[in-house]
């Protein structure tokens, strides 16, 4: 009876502690990444001028000749959570190059002769990421309220706002991971970036309605990940801001898009090795 019933207990604390070591191999590595922003934090801001300016000059001459048709909102109110998502897209499609520089210096090899799963190397990148966001999120937020953009002001909105950026960067970086596994070198993963940031961004429901959209190209934002991102930030970034899809399903979204990659990053990570 002793041993019989020891048995279950023991296979209990097996998994706890099994567990506690995956969390403390994900944090980890979570910890390498946020140190290396906070040594140098001029990332942060290079990486917020971009959707600054769509706000200060797209979004300002938009709204003014109102040729797009956004229903209650005003056009700048209609973009800036489509802004807020392009930041996120930009900052996090390009985070697979630091993993290639890795590569080049022998930190790959090592963090792989390590007794980290796999899993726990890539998902500790993806929450660093995830932290990466946030102060370029906070400094769009700010500048969309100095030009008037009548956000919500609502704790659950705010928290609701900070967990789809961070999981939106999650999800991407984990993608630019995916794509660095594959191409391995600098040069072909800088084109392959540039080449789908732009359609993922343009074919979004990021600075126009889906509706306006021609029937092929609604059929491409109902499966680009960024147009649900985009949904569930309108919904919870502007007061009264509409959804699309359904907050709901603009996570679920989001969190199965994740897990995905983060399966297909798990199986790829070792061949950066080769």
């Amino acid at each position: 009876m002793t041993s019989a019933s020891s048995a279950p207990a023991s296979s209990a604390a097996a998994s706890v502690g099994g567990l506690r070591d995956f969390i403390g191999q994900t944090f980890a590595i979570t910890a390498v990444e946020v140190t290396k922003l906070i040594r140098d934090p001029t990332e942060l801001v290079t990486r917020a001028v971009q959707p600054a300016l769509w706000l200060l000059v797209f979004g300002q001459v938009f709204s003014r000749i109102r040729a797009i048709p956004t229903g209650d909102l005003t056009y700048l109110e209609f973009m800036a959570p489509g802004v807020l998502a392009q930041g996120v897209l930009f900052s996090a499609i390009f985070y697979g190059i630091a993993v290639i520089w890795e590569r080049d210096l022998g930190i790959v090899h090592k963090l792989l002769a390590s007794p980290a799963s796999r899993l726990s190397l890539v998902l500790g990148k993806a929450v660093a990421a995830a932290a990466r966001a946030l102060p370029q999120a906070l400094i769009i937020y700010v500048l969309a309220a100095l030009l008037g953009v009548r956000l919500a002001a609502r704790p659950g909105a705010l928290l609701s706002v900070i967990l789809l950026v961070a999981l939106g960067s999650a999800a991407f970086a984990t993608f630019s991971l995916v794509v660095a596994c594959v191409v391995k070198t600098r040069e072909r993963f800088m084109g392959i970036g540039q080449v789908l940031t732009m359609p993922l961004f343009f074919a979004s429901n990021a600075i126009y309605p889906i509706d306006l959209m021609p029937g092929w190209l609604q059929v491409v934002a109902r499966v680009n990940p960024l147009t649900y991102l985009v949904d569930g930030l309108r919904a919870t970034m502007i007061q009264a801001g509409p959804s699309h899809f359904g907050l709901a399903a603009d996570a679920g979204a989001m969190l199965g898009f994740l897990a995905v990659l983060l399966w297909l990053a798990a199986r790829l990570y070792p061949g950066l090795a080769r």
